[in-house]
């Protein structure tokens, strides 16, 4: 089969296709074929081995795992013995987690795994836009801080994966969404169900007079001790990027006002935590609920093009790679 393959950190240009083995199914594995995935920020950052600490997940001198790539749709191949819950042909997406390997043509997986029926009502390049950033967003924002009805967030980085997936999945919460993003990506923002937006390039969101229950960094360009008077008392600081900073603002007492900020490792999760929450995102893009957003579509000789576009800033949307060649996207 193809795959996309590096085995050097660096710029987008160490990525190449390569003939590598199809991998066999075990005997609770589904292997699957797939037909669309993700490139995402993370990618991005693993390729290039950049910031270092990266690296803890990926290998300190090279790549441990040469193919990149975590949410994927495509359909079912092949199926182990002993797999109840899949048959061949099924639509599926998943998630790979730390296993990457969705820039491939074929990917295996556990039965059990965050693996779940696609929505029927979505394409396959539909289906892994939709999935794009969901199963990071919804541990932040559920399970984090609590969002419920009524409350207000402000989501900074909204128009990135992890963010169009909060402004959605707060939407449907029932809170009421601030997002920040730049001047072209104003209007994606607002279809994504912000009630109100701001353009960091003509504002400086920090200085914004609102207050908020919860403040979600999905870009993690900003800190918690710039926002935290956007926090209402009792208020949540969330991001999505690790630093000595954020370690030390959650571990210290809370103040008398009751702010705080955290973080969460959502790669890490169980696979059958990250397999629940995938049949629950699922569910919500079957009942239309959230909406893909897809920036381009790439083939994989294009995988390089594909990975300047994830981490130029400037993308509407999700960036996809196309890795079955005769498949109906």
């Amino acid at each position: 089969m193809k795959a996309i393959v590096y085995d050097r950190y660096g710029p987008p240009e160490v990525l190449r296709v390569e003939d590598v083995e199809r991998p066999v199914p075990g005997s609770k594995e589904v292997l699957v074929r797939v037909h669309a995935a993700v490139v995402s920020a993370a990618d991005a950052t693993f390729r290039a081995g950049r910031p270092l600490y990266s690296r803890l997940f990926t290998g300190l001198r090279g790549p441990k795992n040469r193919t990149l790539g975590c949410d994927l749709a495509g359909e079912v191949a092949e199926i182990g013995t002993d797999v109840t819950r899949f048959a061949v042909g099924d639509r599926v997406v998943a998630d790979t987690g730390t296993a990457l390997g969705a820039h491939a043509e074929y990917v295996r997986l556990p039965e059990d795994g965050a693996l779940a029926p696609a929505p029927s009502n979505l394409s396959h390049t539909e289906a892994a836009a939709v999935c794009d950033g969901l199963l990071t967003a919804l541990p932040f924002l559920r399970d984090r801080a609590a969002l419920r009805e009524g409350q207000e967030i402000l989501v900074n980085g909204a128009s990135g994966g992890v963010g169009k997936a909060a402004v959605q999945l707060a939407a449907h919460f029932g809170a009421r969404v601030t997002g920040v993003c730049s001047t072209p990506k104003l209007d994606l923002v607002k279809s994504m169900g912000a009630d109100e937006v701001i353009d960091y390039t003509a504002q400086d969101f920090t200085r914004t007079p609102r207050s908020y229950d919860v403040v979600f960094d999905a870009a993690g360009k900003s800190s918690f001790a710039r926002c935290s008077r956007l926090l209402k008392p009792g208020g949540i600081y969330l991001t999505t990027v690790p630093s000595p900073a954020i370690f030390f603002h959650m571990f210290r007492p809370l103040k008398s006002n009751g702010r705080r900020a955290a973080i969460a490792f959502t790669g890490l999760r169980p696979a059958r935590d990250r397999a629940d929450d995938l049949r629950f995102l699922t569910e919500l893009a079957e009942a239309g609920h959230l909406k893909p957003s897809i920036d381009t579509i790439h083939p994989p000789h294009r995988a390089a093009e594909a990975h300047h576009r994830a981490e130029a800033g400037q993308k509407k949307g999700t960036v996809l790679l196309t890795l079955a060649p005769d498949a109906a996207c």
